[in-house]
């Protein structure tokens, strides 16, 4: 990494966290409304102590993840155990018909590991199996719903890496989707945001919109199906998806979606065969790295374009003289004009080259005092760096990706820890629930190009796997562990990490300052979305130097945390975003 001396620009404006969130909600079977008992806990967005920590966005999730620490699990064991709890409470984001990407480091020897859980396509689908149909049409549909790899990367993860079986680690969740959670607001406004293509499956409707509407707030939701599900998940192993009875009633419900009599919508039946559940593996990968303020950056490599560009990104802040939030936009514009044009699940994916320091440096020295336009020209990513160089190509900007997914970081009292984001792409999937297993379908096939695109690298094909913008990162400061973190948001998850990152180290915020501060996407567009805070505080500066804001309500939903000292670790989650999040540490004091 270049060493430079820098002078930061820190944005003027302080930032303000509140640590008070609302209260939790009751809880609604299916079937009828029943209030919930008074919770004996709330969730609260800052946790700090030993013994290990978590944050995600939901309390049963943070508390299932804690509950196996105690009992002597390591982080991996807590990963696994909060992300089924997360397929129950947070099922329109996460679950065991999805996918995801982990990034785990083994303190005892002093390792980074990835694990790729990302769904494939159909050995059915090619380059133009998308192409002439309609985004909003391909979203609810058959032909949109990848392999779920969710499943294999528990099983591999607790294997390769945990102490329980993947029996153990889903009894927290049947326990949630047996009991019931309380209904918070977030829960139902993403009900009723989707109540239109709910309405028209069957099997979802009947969970998710009991007597034709959404489950009130303060009411207790139960899934006794899918504690069923689970329940046989943990008792006949990941094999009961990908050769037995749950994947063939997965690829029924693909090829023949049970849509409600008289539903107008149309529906695209899928391409899923049963060979594609058997022939499906989660994959154990190389993380990227790059060297960042004399600190290890670690994440994702492809299909997954979020350590390629957080890590480009890093690279190139870090080859400038000076930072503030135009050379912050500035190099995730370019960025995302190399992430779009070399990154997806192909061989011959350039990515030493994306990482390294002579292609950074070339490509800083485009970034002055006024904004470039976007789309922004990629780079040449050849080995051939000269001073300045100006790229020829045209630039594209990113594809629809949708906003959701869920993300949760984990620390254990060995130093082992977790970043694991996992979902099912869009908010609720494809819509379509498994008859008679209380599980959503990802519809994550959406991520590929539509096309016609020739030579993208992102076009659908057999057993590919569409590129994610999904970004767990892991930091080491000096070889020791020091941030782990994460976000939801389609593609402006790597925006979010990228600027959690900067507020961190660049700005001088706390790690809390950091993820509560006012954001703004930049992903090589015409137009920088922000949200409103973000606006009001630095919409004129920016302006002024040829960027165009526009108005983006909510930007990822982050959760970290942070090695204050050797053995004591800060949790963090969101203060409001999304309803804020939960942090919780095993023991507050030694």
């Amino acid at each position: 990494m270049v060493e430079t001396m820098r002078r930061v620009i820190v944005p003027a404006v302080a930032v303000l966290v509140s640590l008070a969130t609302a209260a939790p909600a009751a809880a609604t079977p299916p079937q009828q409304a029943t209030p919930a008992p008074a919770s004996p806990q709330q969730k609260v967005p800052v946790a700090e102590g030993y013994g290990g920590a978590v944050a995600t966005v939901d309390l049963d999730a943070s508390k299932a993840a804690v509950a196996v620490l105690k009992k002597g699990g390591n982080a991996m064991d807590a990963a696994v155990a909060a992300g089924a709890v997360l397929g129950v409470t947070e099922p329109y984001s996460a679950g065991p018909g999805g996918g995801g990407f982990m990034v785990y480091y083994d303190a005892k020897k002093r390792q980074v590991h990835t694990i790729d859980g990302r769904e494939t396509a159909p050995q059915a689908m090619t380059a133009t199996s998308l192409e002439g149909i309609p985004f909003a049409e391909a979203v609810t549909s058959g032909l949109s719903a990848g392999v779920p790899g969710t499943v294999a990367q528990w099983d591999l993860a607790l294997r390769t890496f945990g102490t329980l079986s993947l029996k153990q680690a889903l009894r927290p969740a049947i326990d949630v989707a047996a009991k019931g959670f309380v209904v918070d607001q977030t829960f139902y406004d993403q009900t009723a945001q989707n109540a239109d293509r709910f309405k028209d499956f069957t099997s979802t409707a009947k969970l998710y919109l009991p007597n034709g509407a959404p489950p009130p707030v303060g009411s207790v939701f139960r899934n006794p199906e899918l504690a069923a599900t689970y329940r046989e998940l943990g008792e006949r192993g990941p094999r009961w998806m990908y050769g037995g009875q749950l994947g063939k009633e997965v690829v029924a419900t693909v090829k023949r979606p049970p849509i409600t009599p008289g539903a107008t919508r149309t529906v695209r039946p899928g391409l899923l065969e049963m060979r594609d559940l058997d022939r499906y593996r989660a994959l154990r990968r190389e993380p990227t790295r790059v060297d960042y303020r004399g600190m290890s950056v670690y994440g994702m490599a492809p299909p997954s374009s979020g350590g390629s560009t957080v890590g480009e990104a890093l690279n190139i802040l870090d080859a400038l003289p000076e930072v503030g939030l135009h050379e912050y936009l500035e190099a995730s514009k370019l960025a995302f004009a190399d992430r779009n044009a070399y990154v997806g699940d192909l061989p011959g994916v350039p990515l030493k080259a994306l990482l390294s320091d002579g292609f950074a440096k070339e490509r800083a020295c485009l970034i002055g005092d006024r904004a470039i336009p976007a789309p922004a020209a990629p780079g040449q990513p050849d080995g051939d760096y000269g001073p300045c160089a100006t790229p020829t190509g045209k630039g594209t900007p990113p594809a629809d990706e949708g906003p959701e997914t869920t993300h949760l970081v984990v620390a254990d009292r060995w130093g082992n820890m977790v970043a694991y984001n996992l979902t099912i792409e869009s908010t609720g999937g494809n819509g379509i629930v498994v008859p008679g297993r209380g599980m959503l379908l990802n519809n994550e096939l959406t991520d590929f190009t539509f096309g016609p695109a020739p030579g993208d690298p992102n076009l659908p094909a057999p057993g590919k796997r569409p590129r994610s913008s999904m970004a767990p990162t892991l930091v080491f400061d000096h070889g020791r562990p020091a941030l782990a973190l994460g976000s939801p948001g389609g593609s402006t998850i790597i925006t979010t990490v990228l600027q959690i990152m900067v507020n961190r180290y660049e700005f001088g915020m706390s790690l809390p300052e950091a993820l509560a501060a006012p954001r703004a996407t930049q992903r090589n567009t015409a137009q920088t979305q922000a949200e409103q805070a973000f606006l009001d505080r630095y919409q004129a500066e920016l302006t002024a130097r040829g960027h165009e804001l526009v108005l983006n309500p909510e930007i990822g939903a982050a959760t970290a945390l942070e090695f204050v000292d050797r053995d004591r670790v800060q949790a963090v989650a969101e203060p409001t975003r999304r309803g804020g999040g939960s942090a919780l540490v095993v023991r507050p004091r030694r």
